[in-house]
């Protein structure tokens, strides 16, 4: 593969015809061209998902020469890989099926040789809806794992509760290491592939339990319990090589997760390793042994990784000087760090990934993320912070058109989850309505995850109230700092953010010209017993109806009526996290109470737009709707 030229390296802002806000919705449409890409342990190959014709594929390639091979998965989710050695890897993926007259969504996990020429499927024929949960990978290089599955479907059923198998992957050989344990769902194994903890629920899911047992016995014994709408039992995050030792997550006095030594021989809480100021840590990065750690995310709105050995830290800084004035980020490692996947890109750039060679310090190109956009900067992003009517102070991610003026028209639009954050990164959704015109804000609202427990915390019982305030709030800020036109506001916002878009068009259409929801969920009741499905779906749904006074009174389905602003609802119909009825039961009451709407389903579409065609026609159905009710553009 030749090194790609220098000047493209560098993420750089628009020129010509694009600094005038003409890309096209094909351009902001695009899937990834490449997702996570892990090198081989010997750095020669790269293993990731490559986007063709519209849809993505599992692919092997070799680095030096490009040669590709594509894996044929076939019509199933990919979800995750992991190299075993130099010449295997394994794959996770899943897709639903009907069992015993239910939909279930089912996971298995595969071998594939480095070469692509041969695949074997790991999970055994009676494994159950749950059969892909890689434990542990072996240090010496031979071709081995730990593999928990399950063998029933049904709760009642001893198999429902998984087991553990050593299988070799080349050969498909295994044999039993560990039966089920009624309660058991995951489990731990040491770096020597010894199963030292597993975490079990009762059979509602209210009450959780650590059980431990030192290396060379058999049986467990329970070290810790708490009631689940509580805490939480802290389980290990990685196991260190010393056998006596691991990392944990935890909280901090502070209130933030940090990151913590844990004493395998007392069973207690060590020395905080890291933690950073204000906010919660990311992932963990560690090397291909798996038992030595190297960095952690280091949170806030700009992410980050805080690197712990000298080497790392080194490496990071050679990396970043290569490609002044951007972001860099290391994201996969050959195992003796000679060579290391590099993502170059920020939040107004799509981006590229490139391998990096200590050898000669070259960043050869492997895949643009966006092959049309590619490594320009398209509309400048930056965090803010407000405060909201009662005080609390919120932070936010704003995206303005490149050389906005003032008192834009604005969209607001809330993340899902609702616990989860949005934070500086590219954002397909945002960079598209900035390049129509609008300021995008993105709230970090009450109960978003990521600033610590007290803040998750004021989310508790405010569904469709203050939750809802604090996005009323975000037009209030930007209006006063002139940055907002507070007569030109419109609401966008997928699964919780579809829920809110709803709400406020029903509660506060007097603020805003317009709503939009994807995926978005009307009947908190109806998702109760959709829960009602799933394993432990009593501490689901303690959790969701804690989520307001009265689910009722802020679901939005209720109070059709009340809805006075136009809202557009579209839904996929193969979205697994939130049922398709959700919208189209919306619809059916908005049409029998006469309001403005319009509801679109997608027959294809999954609850994240994973597919182009669904991308595009979603971004082309949003700009209309809102050049119809709030034009961007005289």
């Amino acid at each position: 593969m030749p090194p790609d030229p220098q000047p493209a390296v560098r993420p750089v802002a628009p020129s010509g015809p694009q600094a005038t806000n003409l890309w096209s919705a094909e351009a902001f449409a695009q899937i990834p061209q490449i997702e996570k890409p892990q090198l081989s342990p010997d750095g020669s190959l790269v293993a990731g998902l490559v986007a063709n014709g519209g849809e993505q594929f599992f692919t092997i390639t070799k680095v030096d020469t490009a040669q590709t091979a594509f894996v044929g998965i076939g019509e199933m989710d990919v979800n995750w890989w992991r190299w075993v050695n130099n010449e295997w890897l394994v794959v996770g993926f899943g897709t639903t099926r009907k069992v015993d007259g239910g939909e279930w969504y089912i996971s298995r996990v595969a071998s594939v040789r480095a070469d692509g020429s041969e695949l074997k499927t790991l999970s055994p024929r009676d494994a159950a809806q749950d059969a892909d949960d890689v434990i542990w990978v072996a240090r010496d290089g031979s071709p081995r794992i730990l593999l928990s599955y399950q063998t029933s479907v049904f709760v009642s059923d001893r198999g429902f509760w998984p087991r553990i198998d050593e299988i070799d992957v080349a050969t498909g050989r295994r044999r039993a290491v560990q039966n089920g344990r009624a309660g058991v769902m995951d489990w731990y194994a040491d770096a020597s592939g010894f199963i030292r903890m597993g975490v079990g629920y009762s059979e509602d899911g209210r009450f959780n339990k650590l059980y431990y047992r030192e290396p060379g016995h058999e049986s467990f014994r329970t070290v810790d319990r708490a009631r689940t709408a509580d805490r939480r039992v802290v389980a290990p995050a990685m196991f260190l090589d010393d056998g006596n030792s691991a990392i944990v997550f935890d909280e901090d006095s502070d209130g933030f997760d940090a990151l913590f030594k844990f004493d395998l021989t007392t069973l207690e809480r060590g020395e905080k390793l890291y933690s950073a100021s204000g906010s919660d840590l990311g992932g963990l990065f560690v090397d291909r042994s798996g038992t030595h750690l190297l960095g952690v995310g280091s949170g806030g709105d700009a992410g980050g990784i805080h690197w712990f050995t000298p080497e790392m830290e080194a490496l990071a800084a050679k990396i970043a000087a290569r490609v002044p004035n951007s972001q860099t980020q290391i994201t996969s490692l050959s195992a003796d760090q000679s060579r290391a996947v590099v993502y170059v890109g920020d939040a107004s750039a799509p981006g590229a990934y490139f391998l990096y060679d200590t050898a000669d310090e070259s960043m050869r190109l492997l895949s643009y993320v966006n092959d049309q956009i590619r490594l320009r900067r398209v509309h400048p992003v930056r965090t803010i912070q407000y405060r909201a009517r009662d005080g609390l102070r919120i932070s936010a991610i704003l995206t303005t058109p490149r050389g906005a003026g003032t008192a834009m028209p604005l969209i607001v639009m809330p993340h899902g989850g609702p616990y989860a954050h949005d934070s500086e990164e590219w954002d397909w959704w945002a960079q598209f309505l900035a390049d129509r015109g609008y300021v995008v804000v993105q709230p970090n609202y009450r109960g978003s995850s990521g600033f610590g427990a007290a803040f998750a915390a004021r989310g508790n019982g405010e569904w469709g109230l203050k939750m809802q305030d604090d996005l009323d709030d975000a037009v209030t800020a930007l209006a006063e700092q002139g940055i907002a036109d507070p007569e030109r506001v419109c609401i966008v916002g997928g699964s919780y953010g579809g829920y809110a878009a709803m709400r406020a068009a029903q509660r506060n259409g007097d603020r805003y010209r317009c709503a939009v929801s994807f995926a978005g969920v009307s009947d908190l009741n109806a998702m109760r017993g959709y829960n009602r499905r799933f394993l432990h779906s009593q501490a689901r749904n303690d959790w969701l109806s804690e989520q307001a006074p009265d689910l009722k009174q802020v679901s939005p389905i209720n109070f059709a009526e009340q809805f006075s602003t136009p809202i557009l609802l579209i839904h996929g119909r193969r979205d697994r996290r939130v049922p398709y009825a959700q919208s189209r039961e919306m619809a059916e009451k908005l049409e029998k109470a006469d309001r403005n709407f319009e509801y679109v389903e997608f027959p294809e579409a999954d609850h994240n737009l994973s597919r182009y065609e669904d991308r595009l026609r979603f971004l082309e159905l949003l700009e209309a709707f809102l050049t119809k009710y709030n034009p961007a553009r005289p």
